[in-house]
């Protein structure tokens, strides 16, 4: 299935992030850290605000305001698929006063579209936060009631049922796109600048589903305005034990794992990145910490910087097979 974007207003963003990346004061390093930090820090999120990643950030840096009496700013740069804000994080000064957050699209990305930096070499990887799952929603007042028969409307329909995501190549596109080629279905693609629009719009009855993150979606699971048809995962989530997996629901094996991960520029000193992996994996294993992002859908992981590593050099090989599969281009 062939998406559509804007493409000139996408490559125009990156070319430009290109060309601020080519900046020498982004390629040298930063000694120190004896009194890191003793300022302020900011804390680039590759995402609109609302979706988990933002979410995450959000319990990461008050937390880490806490510890270091010093203010951490959340700085959502959502826009070209998360680029500009891992480009953001790219081109700074490798000082520790910014660091990023990013999710499963960053390693998505160099199969979609001409990235103005290397995913695993431009940055010093600190952790991977957690991960977080994703549901078929469609709006509570939605005749559509189960799986199958949303899959027979689209089959009536070819086309003309929608699905919001939080932007190309992220976790809820990926799970479409798969649930689309499961079900012999053809849907369309509305992308958004984050999972925060794409459930507004959602719930406004702008589109016709969405296969959400679950921080996204759980808040409005609750309330009763959006109706849960399905988990893409293994097995069903910890938070709607009532809720089938897409296999029982009888569409095949549709498993997106979305996670999301924290990293700085490429060249920050030794003393400085330890300290920041080491104390954002500290938070991550506080209980009030883990029943924050638990409520939010998110599963902990806290990881160590070479796993992170480790699991970016896959994922991106691995989602280059798939984009080439399932035909996802940017047109």
């Amino acid at each position: 299935m062939v998406m559509k974007f804007r493409r000139s207003k996408a490559i125009s963003a990156v070319a430009l992030l290109a060309c601020t990346i080519s900046q020498p004061a982004a390629a040298q390093a930063v000694k120190g850290g004896a009194d890191y930090p003793n300022r302020p820090v900011r804390l680039v999120v590759s995402a609109a605000p609302g979706g988990s990643s933002d979410g995450a950030a959000r319990v990461i840096g008050q937390r880490l305001g806490e510890k270091w009496g010093q203010q951490i700013v959340i700085d959502n740069r959502g826009g070209a698929g998360g680029i500009l804000g891992a480009g953001t994080v790219a081109q700074a000064l490798p000082d520790g006063y910014t660091i990023g957050i990013v999710a499963l699209r960053f390693a998505v990305n160099p199969s979609l579209l001409k990235v103005p930096f290397d995913t695993v070499k431009d940055f010093t990887h600190l952790t991977i936060t957690a991960a977080v799952g994703n549901v078929l929603v469609v709006n509570s007042k939605s005749t559509i009631q189960t799986v199958k028969e949303l899959v027979a409307q689209a089959k009536e329909k070819p086309g003309q049922l929608t699905f919001a995501s939080s932007g190309i190549g992220g976790g809820p596109h990926l799970a479409g796109e798969f649930f689309a080629l499961q079900t012999g279905t053809k849907l369309q693609h509305i992308a958004y600048k984050g999972g925060g629009p794409a459930i507004i719009d959602l719930l406004a009855g702008s589109v016709t589903m969405s296969f959400a993150s679950l921080t996204s979606a759980l808040p409005h699971i609750k309330s009763n305005r959006l109706r849960p048809l399905a988990v893409s995962a293994k097995t069903r989530a910890r938070q709607l034990p009532d809720v089938q997996t897409m296999k029982e629901a009888g569409v095949g094996e549709i498993a997106v794992l979305d996670w999301q991960g924290m990293l700085a520029p490429k060249g920050i000193s030794k003393p400085i990145a330890d300290k920041l992996s080491g104390e954002i994996r500290a938070i991550l294993k506080e209980p009030a910490v883990e029943a924050r992002f638990d409520a939010m859908g998110l599963d902990v992981i806290g990881s160590t910087p070479e796993e992170f590593r480790k699991l970016i050099e896959e994922e991106v090989k691995r989602w280059a097979t798939v984009v080439k599969a399932a035909n996802i281009k940017i047109d």
